[in-house]
């Protein structure tokens, strides 16, 4: 007779890829009536909103690459494998609503994890209104991958893009810079010790900022409904990169205030006590996922409906485009340039 595996100590690898995917079906939340066809068959079958364009995007995070299992959960791995995604589409002024979720798991990997990381997808999925449709899990002789597709809907003529802008528009940055990387940073520091948090209540917000980032997908999707924005760009790859990325695509440069840049303090405090430059490693620091836009003078008006609605998040008018193509950094008058943003390669 045959020893029973014990399910909550069971691999992928003893479970099988039917029961997995039985498994992540009763995680998720319920389908709405739109999606004709979802999990189980050979693919999803969802019906088109009228008058509506589908934006589409898609991101893997790569463990060793994006997340670390040392002090990110697997609850965190899913959750920011959805919310980058989400932040992408958020940046294009589209409302989410479909994702496709194709998992590359190691045979080794634990079902409670596997769950865990369902969970994580599940529970940012609930609140923004994001429906997992289908996808993929096959066998990685290598790292855990968690590959997402995201399908957003966005009315003709509110699609925000790179290139809209010009020059003499205001450039705004919602909320805060800097917390991922402080976070990253402490975490790394930290990594040895088991699932670390710091006592210091603001360093713990930085933490959090990097296991689970908070997509501005309502900002994103009143910004293209209202069209109070020339162009929008999401900080996955650092504020700087966003500065940079803009202005290439509109073909102007740019000029940022440094006094203005909305710094977290538990990223000023863990940089400065190490003496460090807390707006320069805040510029070039990833995982933010704050959305950087351009708004031309006649859209002012439309910009403060927009913060009336933000529900409290934060708008902050931090530079302008500028004809000179060079890409500034002023400091009460005395100029430098911009720093780099994350690079991948």
């Amino acid at each position: 007779m045959t020893t029973p595996v014990s399910l909550p100590q069971a691999t992928i690898a003893d479970v099988g890829e039917r029961a997995l995917i039985e498994r992540i079906r009763q995680r998720l939340p319920p389908a709405p009536s739109s999606l004709v066809v979802g999990i189980g068959d050979d693919a999803a079958v969802t019906a088109v909103e009228r008058g509506t364009l589908a934006v589409l995007t898609t991101d893997a995070l790569v463990e060793g690459v994006h997340f670390d299992r040392r002090f990110s959960s697997a609850f965190d791995v899913g959750y920011k494998s959805l919310a980058v995604n989400i932040s992408d589409v958020a940046a294009m002024g589209a409302a989410p609503r479909l994702a496709l979720l194709s998992l590359m798991l190691p045979a080794s990997l634990p079902t409670t994890d596997l769950e865990s990381l369902i969970d994580g997808v599940a529970e940012l999925a609930r609140a923004t209104g994001v429906t997992v449709a289908g996808g993929n899990i096959t066998r990685s002789p290598g790292p855990l991958v968690v590959d997402v597709t995201v399908m957003g809907a966005v009315k003709p003529r509110r699609v925000l893009t790179r290139a809209g802008a010009r020059p003499g528009d205001q450039l705004f940055v919602s909320g805060s810079i800097g917390a991922a990387a402080a976070g990253l940073a402490w975490l790394q520091h930290h990594g040895r010790d088991s699932t670390p948090s710091p006592e210091d209540p603001l360093l713990q917000e930085c933490v959090t900022r990097h296991r689970r980032p908070e997509p501005r997908a309502r900002l994103g999707s009143l910004l293209g409904r209202m069209r109070a924005a020339s162009a929008c760009m999401d900080l996955s790859d650092g504020l700087a990169d966003a500065v940079r990325q803009i202005a290439l695509a509109s073909g102007t440069g740019a000029r940022i205030e440094r006094a203005r840049l909305p710094v977290h303090p538990g990223a000023t405090a863990y940089f400065s006590d190490r003496g460090q430059d807390p707006v320069a490693l805040s510029l070039a620091g990833g995982d933010d996922y704050e959305l950087l836009f351009a708004v031309t003078r006649r859209a002012r008006r439309r910009l403060e409906t927009v913060a009336r609605q933000a529900r409290g998040l934060s708008l902050v008018h931090i530079g302008e485009l500028t004809t000179d193509p060079a890409l500034v950094l002023d400091h009460g008058g005395s100029v430098e340039p911009l720093p780099a943003g994350f690079v991948h390669f």
